[in-house]
C-alpha cells in the first residue's frame, strides 16, 4: 500500500484526534531476513507448516519463508499481488491479483481462476485480505490512482461466488475476527480508523458499523492487522516506523513495536507457540533522508512477545 499527498491530507481531515504523545510500553523488533522488497504485504502464518506466507505486491511475487532454515522461496505471478491465505487443499493456496482470485500450487506456481471478481474494474487492484471462520476469504480492492470511495470488500466462497460486503472504500486493508466469532474488525486506510462490526458466522453477514479505535494521525496510517488471543489488535503503520498494539474495547494504545522501516505493512503472530510477531515491510515511498535512516526497509522483521497469538483461517471448509 502506497499513500499519495492527497490521501495523506484526506486523512489529517478524517483523524478529529488529538496528538498528545502516548506513553506506552514499547519493544524492539529485529531484522529476520533481510531483502528489498518493493511492497512487501500479507503476512500469514501457516501454522500446519511452520511457515510465513507474504507477497510482495509491486514485485509480483508470493514468498514462503521458514524460520527454521532462514530460507525464502518465492512463486512469481503474472501480476499484482494483493494477498495470500493457505487453502485446506494440500500444497494450494489462494491469491488476489490483480484481475481476480486464484488457486495457487505453492510447488509448481500453477494458477487457476476462483473468481474474476472486479476483473473489469480495470482501475483498481486487490489489496489485503483474510478468510473468516467459516474459510470464505474477504478480500478488498484499493483504486490505483488511489481516489477516494471507488473500492470494495467482497466475501468469496469456496466455489468463487463473491458477494459485496462494503463499498465506497478507498483502500481496503486490515481484517480479522473475534475468538468467539461475534465482531470483525476492519481497515480502510486514510480514514484513520478501526471499525467494528457485529458478524454472523453462519450467514457471513456484518451489522451495527462503529469506530472501535481512532488511530492518532502522528503514529502514521493503518495498514496490515493481526489479533491476539486477547483480541486485541496489533496494527502496522504504514509511515509509521511501527505496529501498535490497540484494546479495541477502549480503543487505547497497549504497546508499541518499533521497527526499523519506515513502512510497516502487516503482521502475523508465528512461531511454535504463536508468540513471535512477523512484520512486513516496504522499500517504497520513502524521501531520501529515510531511505538513508532504513537501509533494511522492504525486508521481514521479528519480536519475541508475552501474549501469543490465534491460529489463523484457512480458505475452505473449516473443522
Amino acid at each position: 500500500m502506497k499513500i499519495t499527498t492527497a490521501l495523506l491530507c484526506f486523512a489529517v481531515l478524517c483523524a478529529c484526534v488529538s496528538k498528545k504523545d502516548i506513553k506506552v510500553k514499547s519493544y524492539q523488533a529485529k531484522l529476520e531476513y533481510k531483502t528489498p522488497a518493493q511492497l512487501g504485504e500479507g503476512a500469514f502464518w501457516n501454522y500446519k507448516t511452520q511457515e510465513f506466507y507474504w507477497v510482495d505486491i509491486e514485485g509480483k511475487q508470493f514468498h514462503i519463508y521458514n524460520p527454521k532454515s532462514k530460507t525464502n522461496r518465492s512463486l512469481e505471478v503474472p501480476s499484482r499481488i494483493g494477498t495470500v491465505v493457505p487453502s485446506e487443499v494440500k500444497d494450494e493456496a489462494i491469491v488476489a491479483l490483480q484481475d481476480g482470485i486464484y488457486r495457487l500450487n505453492t510447488q509448481n506456481g500453477e494458477l487457476k481462476l476462483l473468481s474474476d471478481v472486479e476483473s473489469d474494474i480495470t482501475t483498481n487492484r486487490f489489496n489485503d485480505g483474510k478468510c473468516d471462520p467459516s474459510g470464505r476469504l474477504w478480500v478488498g480492492s484499493m483504486g490505483l490512482s488511489q481516489k477516494q470511495y471507488e473500492a470494495n470488500l467482497y466475501m468469496v466462497n469456496e466455489k468463487g461466488e463473491a458477494t459485496l460486503k462494503k463499498d465506497s472504500v478507498t483502500i481496503s486493508n486490515g481484517i480479522v475476527w473475534t475468538k468467539d466469532k461475534s465482531t470483525m474488525y476492519y481497515i480502510d486506510t486514510p480514514t484513520l480508523e478501526i471499525k467494528a462490526y457485529d458478524y454472523d458466522d453462519a450467514s457471513g453477514e456484518i451489522s451495527n458499523e462503529r469506530i472501535a479505535v481512532r488511530v492518532n494521525d502522528s503514529l502514521g496510517f493503518p495498514d496490515g492487522m493481526t489479533i491476539d488471543e486477547n483480541d486485541n489488535l496489533w496494527v502496522a503503520l504504514w509511515n509509521g516506523n511501527a505496529v501498535v498494539n490497540y484494546d479495541p474495547k477502549t480503543g487505547t494504545v497497549l504497546s508499541k513495536v518499533n521497527v526499523p522501516a519506515h513502512n510497516v505493512t502487516s503482521c502475523a503472530f508465528g512461531g511454535p507457540n504463536l508468540d513471535i510477531l512477523y512484520i512486513t515491510s516496504s522499500s517504497l515511498d520513502m524521501t531520501e533522508a529515510e531511505a538513508t535512516e532504513f537501509p533494511l526497509a522492504g525486508s521481514l522483521f521479528k519480536v519475541k512477545l508475552k501474549v501469543k497469538g490465534v491460529e489463523a483461517h484457512f480458505f475452505g471448509s473449516q473443522q
